[in-house]
């Protein structure tokens, strides 16, 4: 079978990740609810008239978007493909708030036309001029994944040769009083979170924009190469490990020659079990997380996927994302496991390129 290489990266993130030595910059944040990303100066890449029109998902994705393409030296590849959980809810909040202020009257219908989650996907076709297949997934925290593996496919069955595929989410005032209210992000009274000991429920909320460059040849930019992605909706606790273990096997893996793990330790008391559970797979591999620096959100495994390949390229972990101190001489494989809250395991393998 062929392989699929990741081209390209680019993510803006709630740290300074747009910023080519952006290694030495990770700050943990343990001590907020709710993290912002560091958004770059717009009109360097979008018009201003353009950009007031635009959501800040729709920016962020823009501008890493363009960043991926320019790395891969590509100017228009043969399909976008989109991952979000939430889409533009701020143009949604938008639009319901107009309906309620109006009486359901006198409308415009602007922002509901750019509250839709295919938006992002479409924002960039049009500015790329872009006639490919464009594809928007919406599964909750595994809607990187399903991006990548309709990336993988269109590569392989010959449909592609270069694929942009990308992860969003932003936030809204009210979506985040909702979580609140709900208990689903951190009580105040609960931080400082401790991402590995946790003992409370909820989390530190985040936000950002991953893109990736996916091709069938190997270039002098590759980061890395696709081998696999698994998901499965649901699993109980004590099939953790079989899930895990059936897909190595499935790529001809044993545990030990898994160089690297990351898993996606959020805080949750409740969910972070499965990646307790899943750990002691790994004693002999270099154990990481990473939501202590992202947050939490919908498509964060954008963020992990973006620090694998940097990791996989410079052959460097950076301190901030160990959970034990194991050096390994050098990097082959690397694991992502993610899920959001129990919902939507995801396995992702990468190797070297």
């Amino acid at each position: 079978m062929s392989a699929v290489y990741i081209n390209s990266v680019a993510c803006i993130s709630v740290q300074d990740t747009l910023n080519e030595n952006f290694f030495d910059t990770l700050k943990p944040e343990n001590s907020v609810q709710i993290l912002k990303a560091i958004e770059p100066n717009y009109k360097e890449f979008i018009p201003p008239a353009m950009s007031r029109r635009m959501s800040k998902t729709v920016k962020m994705s823009s501008v890493a978007s363009t960043k991926a393409l320019q790395e891969a030296g590509i100017e228009k590849p043969d399909s976008i493909i989109v991952g979000t959980g939430m889409g533009c809810s701020q143009d949604s909040e938008k639009f319901l708030k107009n309906v309620l202020e109006n009486n359901e009257e006198f409308l415009t219908p602007t922002f509901f036309i750019q509250s839709t989650h295919n938006t992002v996907s479409g924002q960039i076709a049009l500015g790329l001029q872009c006639h490919g297949y464009n594809f928007t997934y919406v599964n909750s925290s595994s809607s990187l994944e399903f991006s990548m593996l309709d990336a993988k496919l269109q590569i392989l069955d010959g449909e592609a040769e270069n694929v942009l595929v990308g992860s969003t989410d932003e936030q809204t005032e009210r979506t985040m009083e909702l979580y609140k209210l709900s208990n689903s992000i951190k009580k105040e009274e609960n931080l400082p979170v401790d991402y590995l000991n946790s003992t409370t429920e909820g989390v530190i909320w985040g936000e950002g924009s991953s893109f990736f460059v996916l091709g069938k040849e190997k270039t002098e930019t590759s980061y890395a190469q696709l081998k696999d992605i698994q998901i499965v909706n649901s699993i109980d606790l004590d099939e953790t490990k079989q899930f895990i273990v059936d897909f190595l096997a499935k790529n001809n893996l044993q545990n030990e020659e898994i160089d690297a793990v990351i898993l996606g330790f959020s805080g949750d008391t409740e969910s972070d079990v499965y990646y307790k559970n899943a750990s002691e797979l790994f004693p002999n591999s270099s154990q990481l997380y990473y939501k202590h620096l992202s947050g939490e959100f919908n498509t964060a495994s954008g963020f992990s996927t973006f620090m694998a390949c940097q990791i996989l390229k410079n052959q460097e972990i950076p301190e901030v994302m160990k959970i034990r101190d194991l050096k390994k001489e050098s990097i082959k494989n690397v694991l992502l496991y993610n899920h959001l809250g129990g919902i939507d395991h995801s396995l992702v393998l990468l190797e070297k390129a």
